[in-house]
């Protein structure tokens, strides 16, 4: 097939006479086919003949294929499906991998900001959005491993300027605070305004029952979030006097050392002998969720903050990240025979390979110091506070939360 090669605003069918200016509309020609050939090959990762899915069906294969390997808990596979779903929102539905580029992927993250964020200004916090470029880079690894994008072709990876979590200092509470906190979690009285809609299950647990047990066992193992919520009524042993960390069907844990044995607190073992006589149970989770029968509980913010409010904490202030942090300064001033407990004990307790987070991040001593052979928050602490206005401080704030 000929082309006739015309300049600009010549009559159509009619080429050139000119040699120069017609090498200069050849080259031109061959440049533009070549552009429209190399976007086609991008289009169809490199093979025209082949039916290429668009976002959202790739999307929809990628989270089957990581469900089928088993290396992922539900939770993360129903966090990345919401990333992505606001991801096919965006891009569309039948928009080619190939397509997508660095900045399409930052016109994303500006769209998410202005979505309603957990941050009382609304905004998704730096380390919020982290997560979402990172649910996009993994779904284009399987896109590059399975031929759908050219090798190498991932618009999240090469972005300059990517969002990271704002560094800040670590919040964790005295032992008279956690104490006060656990006391306002004894004497809570949950309300349950939540009623099922046609019989189907509530997506987050409004009210739960068992708070001064779980909070408990934050405060008096140095848990994670997942860990904590994971564990089940075998993983304590009241005979041996150990709380045991491991994977389970429900969640995984966060590194190879964070499957651990941690001390039974003597406080812990009577407050979860008292939720277990209370709920009736001998096996599965230690805490159920109360309206999705057989799973993990998934949000804890609204109850945390009902529980910290009673005893005049501002909402968001007490999150499960400080009960770890507490816990650990706690047990670095414990004693282990008499002596001082290594804080390399003390890192392995945490989860950790090694003592450098222990010394670095979370061994905060506080203002209180108090050696004893176990970690306990106990509400009579209140009244060993040396600091009398801090002592009158807190008393209020007891009796507030035994009103």
């Amino acid at each position: 097939m000929k082309e006739a090669l015309k300049p600009t605003g010549e009559r159509r069918g009619r080429a050139t006479s000119d040699p120069e200016v017609a090498e200069k509309l050849l080259a031109d020609r061959v440049k533009e086919l070549l552009a429209k050939r190399n976007r086609a090959e991008r289009l169809t990762g490199g093979v025209a003949q082949r039916d290429v899915p668009g976002l959202k069906a790739f999307a929809a294969a990628h989270l089957i294929a990581k469900a089928k390997a088993g290396k992922v808990t539900d939770n993360w596979l129903e966090r990345t499906e919401n990333r992505l779903r606001l991801a096919v929102e965006f891009f569309g539905a039948r928009r080619a991998l190939a397509s997508i580029e660095v900045p399409d992927v930052e016109g994303w993250l500006a769209w998410l900001q202005e979505r309603p964020g957990r941050r009382a200004n609304g905004e998704l916090s730096g380390g919020a959005l982290r997560h979402y470029v990172n649910a996009l880079s993994n779904m284009y690894r399987r896109a590059q491993a399975e031929h759908v994008v050219p090798p190498g072709y991932n618009p999240a990876a090469p972005m300059l300027e990517k969002p990271t979590a704002k560094r800040e200092e670590a919040r964790w509470l005295e032992v008279h605070e956690a104490a006060l906190l656990l006391e306002s979690a004894r004497t809570y009285k949950p309300k349950n305004p939540w009623a099922p809609q046609d019989g189907k299950p509530a997506e987050r647990d409004p009210s739960i029952p068992f708070m001064y047990a779980l909070i408990a066992t934050f405060l008096l193992t140095g848990g994670r979030k997942a860990e904590v919520l994971g564990l089940e009524v075998g993983d304590i042993n009241f005979q041996r006097n150990t709380v045991t960390f491991r994977p389970h069907e429900h969640r995984r844990l966060k590194t190879s050392t964070s499957h651990r044995t941690v001390p039974l607190q003597p406080q812990l073992k009577e407050i979860l002998r008292a939720h277990l006589r209370e709920l009736g149970i001998a096996g599965g989770l230690l805490f159920p969720s109360p309206v999705r029968d057989g799973a993990m509980v998934v949000e804890l913010r609204k109850q945390l903050d009902a529980v910290a409010e009673r005893a005049w904490w501002k909402p968001g202030e007490i999150r499960t990240k400080a009960f770890r942090h507490t816990y650990c300064g706690a047990r670095l001033q414990t004693l282990d025979a008499g002596a001082p407990i290594s804080p390399f004990t003390v890192a392995r307790e945490m989860g950790h390979g090694g003592m450098a987070l222990v010394n670095r991040v979370y061994g905060h001593l506080g203002t209180v110091r108090h050696r004893s052979e176990h970690v306990e928050y106990r509400a009579d602490m209140i009244r060993g506070i040396k600091d009398a206005e801090v002592r009158k401080r807190f008393s209020k704030r007891l009796r507030a939360v035994r009103a």
